[in-house]
């Protein structure tokens, strides 16, 4: 199973539209996980137009009209393996730790906000995973996104892609 994991698109005010690599991985995935941090009603329609399944919440720049259609935390099973997505989790400081508490039960956790890439896993066994931004790279040398696939019930082959710089 073929896994996009974004978040923090920012359509409009970021970028006019999301990167073509971006919307070809969301083409060839099975489920796509957002988390959150949209702006627009529009960027959500397109996803959900061309995704298999959307895994998807509203991020702390999402107005009424995306608050309305997504929750703040969601979740899915994939062949037993149980995802959360969230967009905020605090400071990076004690991470994994709350977020082990926060989300008990869950194998995965997907989240946003920072724009900052991560992959750790928490003492009891927590991955958490952060895809950065494809459209504003804030401080970071390159807009990203994650690609990953549950393979028996496990994650499998998480991997960073890189945007080129916008023209």
């Amino acid at each position: 199973m073929r896994l996009l994991i974004t978040s923090d698109t920012h359509v409009p005010p970021r970028a006019r539209r999301l990167p073509a690599p971006l919307l070809a991985a969301v083409d060839e995935a099975d489920v796509v996980f957002h988390a959150g941090d949209w702006v627009d009603t529009a960027t959500l329609d397109l996803l959900l137009a061309r995704s298999a399944r959307l895994v998807a919440v509203h991020g702390n720049n999402d107005g009424p009209a995306l608050r309305e259609r997504l929750p703040e935390i969601a979740q899915a099973e994939l062949q037993g393996l149980r995802f959360a997505v969230v967009h905020e989790t605090g400071p990076a400081r004690g991470r994994e730790q709350r977020c082990e508490a926060r989300f008990p039960g869950t194998d995965v956790l997907v989240f946003g906000h920072s724009h900052i890439p991560w992959d750790s896993t928490a003492p009891g066994g927590l991955r958490l995973l952060n895809p950065g931004s494809p459209t504003d790279r804030r401080r970071q040398p390159f807009a990203t996104y994650l690609t990953a696939r549950v393979e028996d019930g496990r994650l499998a082959d998480v991997r960073l892609h890189r945007l080129p710089p916008r023209a």
